[in-house]
């Protein structure tokens, strides 16, 4: 098979309007009157499904808000909500309760509803609808369930939109027609329904991350019409956004990422404790620092070669990211040989436990250096702090240059040390 070019028409044969025109005409010489009961079954079936998706689609619109307001026990955005769900078309009761049970705001009647029996048959299991709230909140990795939203139809409306449509269809004299209707349904399920279902799961299964690896679907009927040319764009786009991506990626890992240990970067480094330190402020929580620098790094250098010093650099880097266990807490390096920790909502107490288990674990890589006056082996540097912004005068550049202090104080003291305090 000859590739296709890029945008070829479809041609009139093959286009779904088309089809559609002949598989009608044939159907409907098929056709009898028996036929009617079944369009009503199915167009039953129908404003079921609609009922749920219009129901489901309104819950999900009115989600954000409604656990907002349960979260923040707000009485008139939650009335807000109420209100907006209660005024759409069928809607005889609302309520929005907290996490607790307790009705937040209300409106309706939620007692049963006096309806005929056929309705309530057809109609009276999609009445009901409820939907659980949750709420993100920055200090817990999981959304937190907040509360609950509940949503009642009136039978009575749905039925009467159904009879009424189906009195219509009646009335107008186009049993005929809809009865075509169905089996144009069924028809159009293996040519045009199914396709487009699979196309759709295909979507749906797309990776934010890879949509280059989406399951692009397989429409072996639909090759040469526009479900087929569908599925082609589809691909040609999904190709574009990944080729996006991998170009975003490449730019995020050169302006941040530290080209030789792998670890953030200065950049990094200073947009990250700005966000740390507005978010400490919001929170009334510490924030601690602790600069990080390797004993003597010069003479290694000199003496071992390059080579040798930057495969030092790494593995110091890789023993300061493993001491932190924490997935808030990250590690930069400064500069040169510097390093610096930052752990947000960590005391002084919690900083220096941090620091004395990165001393312990760059001795423990045992990197050997002879050229060193404070061991045999590569050691560290470290000097620590801790603020609560906005408790005392210490602002973010303070906090920075107080751990930078204490990191020469530690060098004057011998070095292979932490000091935390003046």
């Amino acid at each position: 098979m000859k590739p296709e070019e890029k945008g070829a028409k479809v041609t009139r044969w093959h286009s779904i309007t088309t089809r559609q025109a002949l598989v009608t005409f044939v159907i409907a010489l098929l056709l009898s009157a028996g036929t009617g009961v079944f369009q009503l079954v199915s167009d039953a079936q129908v404003v079921r499904a609609e009922t749920r998706e219009d129901m489901e689609r309104l819950l999900n619109l009115v989600e954000a808000s409604a656990a907002e307001a349960a979260f923040q026990l707000n009485p008139d955005l939650a009335n807000q909500v109420v209100e907006g769900l209660y005024n759409y078309r069928s809607v005889r009761y609302v309520s929005l309760r907290d996490d607790f049970g307790r009705v937040l705001m209300e409106k309706g009647e939620a007692s049963s509803e006096q309806a005929g029996i056929l309705l309530q048959a057809l109609f009276g299991d999609v009445t009901h609808f409820q939907k659980s709230l949750d709420y993100s909140v920055s200090r817990t990795p999981e959304p937190l369930p907040v509360g609950e939203l509940r949503l009642v139809l009136s039978t009575a409306s749905i039925g009467e939109s159904y009879v009424q449509r189906g009195r219509r269809l009646f009335l107008l004299g186009i049993v005929e027609a809809l009865s075509i209707a169905v089996l144009v349904v069924l028809v159009f399920h293996f040519l045009i329904t199914r396709p487009l279902l699979s196309i759709y799961r295909a979507i749906a299964a797309v990776s934010l991350k890879q949509p280059g690896r989406w399951p692009r679907p397989d429409t072996p009927h639909s090759r040469r019409d526009e479900l087929g040319r569908l599925v082609r764009e589809l691909d040609n786009l999904m190709q574009a956004f990944q080729k996006g991506l991998d170009q975003r990626d490449a730019l995020h890992q050169i302006s941040t990422i530290d080209g030789l240990t792998g670890i953030p970067n200065r950049r990094f480094f200073d947009d990250f404790l700005e966000k740390c330190w507005y978010q400490a402020a919001d929170q009334d929580q510490p924030l601690s620092l602790i600069f990080i620098d390797i004993d003597y790094f010069k003479p290694f250098n000199d003496n071992y070669g390059h080579a040798v010093g930057d495969d030092c650099l790494r593995s110091v880097a890789g023993a300061l990211s493993g001491a932190l266990t924490r997935p808030t807490d990250i590690v930069a390096r400064y500069g040169g040989e510097e390093f610096v920790c930052v752990l947000p909502g960590t005391d002084l107490d919690g900083a220096r436990a941090v620091a004395q288990r990165i001393r312990h674990d760059v001795n423990a890589l045992a990197i050997p250096h002879s050229h060193s006056e404070a061991a045999p082996y590569v050691t560290v540097s470290m000097g620590v702090a801790s603020a609560v912004p906005g408790h005392n005068e210490v602002d973010m550049i303070r906090l920075l240059e107080i751990a930078d202090h204490r990191l020469y104080l530690a060098k004057d003291q011998g070095r292979n040390r932490c000091v935390w305090h003046d």
